[in-house]
């Protein structure tokens, strides 16, 4: 029996509690091989999706294949396409890492399974109040439909033995990269990160910051755009090969940095750092820092087609990845380094404590060093932006 929206309702309609619930869903998902569809450009987090898979499978018979993206939008593409072709079951792509935009749509276009999230065991763990961070993605309510499963907070990497005063702000980058023509940059818009690193100043220089919270209009889009590319036109002069190309992602402007051809990269990990010294990938002297009015903060999370072939795989997945043990795992920094999305007032002293003995780095920041967290506009925003970026520099 494969769990669709209608048998799941009817299936919780029909057990009298919600532990026999979870292990139908236990007893469904055993043998099944879950297309978990993720971003594919991070060693450090590919590997820890095997590790998820190798653990699932141990513990519930549950495998995880890896099907490594470029960009979210192509699974999402490719769940559109099967609905447009009449495909409501057996979809090729059981679980999706999603954020944003690319949400919105699966939401708008009734692609989704679900509400699940609440009936994962280990929910139980994480603040899914109407106002928390794990019940909001880029302003849209989540109401279910993904679970969470790793914070993200937008950070620049500098290299102190090389800048002793990075930029304060999105607008002071300006001035240093007048007086270090060459050694900024950021990855192109099309990648999420270039798009990230647009949204940060779109944010600081916005006229009115409510207004992003809302769905983008004309009006406001003219009132924000115009500060945003007035910072623009005078940052692009001074940036890397005279801002006429642009590295394809993060992990080619890290490479950049190491080389020293550039001064600045980005991350939306505030353990990047420290990751990528461990690693060999940036120079010990490789710290984090953030612009003093704060920066860019999400939750990544996890998601399910209305069509997943193996919607109760994908959802022991799900559940497996709020599990404090996994959270303080994938919270290493010798494994990931990913902060938890876990309410510590929700763990026993045993948890806790696992959290508490993890490793330390000299390029890790303490959370109060990472400042206030920027609210992500509403997904319409960094589409309109997206776009808007294309059509006035490319064409």
């Amino acid at each position: 029996m494969r769990l669709t929206l209608t048998t799941a309702l009817l299936t919780a309609l029909a057990l009298p509690a919600a532990a026999q619930d979870w292990q139908e869903i236990l007893d469904e998902a055993r043998g099944q091989t879950v297309y978990w569809n993720a971003w594919g450009g991070d060693g450090r987090t590919n590997a820890f999706i095997a590790w998820v898979g190798e653990r699932t499978e141990e513990l519930y018979g549950v495998s995880v294949e890896h099907v490594k993206l470029s960009h979210t939008a192509e699974a999402v593409t490719r769940v559109v396409s099967e609905k447009a072709a009449g495909r409501d079951e057996d979809g090729s792509v059981d679980l999706i890492w999603i954020n944003g935009p690319n949400f919105l749509t699966m939401k708008d276009q009734d692609l989704l399974y679900g509400p699940f999230v609440s009936d994962l065991p280990n929910s139980q763990y994480v603040d899914l109040s109407a106002d928390a961070p794990a019940a909001v993605d880029f302003t849209e309510p989540v109401e279910g439909m993904e679970s969470p499963w790793r914070l993200a907070k937008f950070v620049f990497i500098h290299d102190q033995a090389r800048v002793d005063a990075p930029p304060a702000s999105m607008a002071a980058m300006v001035d240093w990269a007048e007086a270090n023509p060459g050694r900024l940059t950021h990855p192109d818009p099309s990648n999420f990160m270039g798009a990230t690193f647009l949204k940060q100043a779109l944010i600081e220089l916005a006229p009115d910051r409510y207004a992003l919270q809302q769905p983008v209009t004309d009006e406001a889009w003219q009132a924000a755009a115009e500060p945003l590319w007035a910072w623009y036109d005078a940052l692009r002069p001074n940036l890397w090969r005279d801002g006429e190309s642009f590295p394809e992602n993060e992990s080619i402007q890290h490479q950049l940095l190491n080389d020293g051809e550039i001064d600045i990269s980005m991350a939306f990990d505030p353990a990047a750092a420290a990751s990528l010294i461990q690693q060999g990938l940036l120079p010990e002297t490789a710290r984090v820092f953030v612009p003093d009015e704060g920066s860019l903060g999400n939750v990544s999370f996890v998601a399910i087609p209305y069509n997943a072939a193996h919607a109760e795989g994908a959802m022991v997945v799900a559940n497996f990845l709020l599990a404090p043990e996994t959270q303080a795992h994938m919270q290493n920094i010798e494994v990931l380094g990913s902060y938890s999305v876990l309410d510590p007032a929700t763990l026993d002293a045993e948890a806790q404590a696992a959290f508490d003995a993890l490793p330390d780095a000299p390029a890790l920041p303490a959370l109060d060093e990472l400042g206030d967290t920027l609210l992500e506009p509403h997904a319409s925003w960094m589409t309109r932006l997206t776009e808007a970026w294309t059509e006035r520099y490319t064409r």
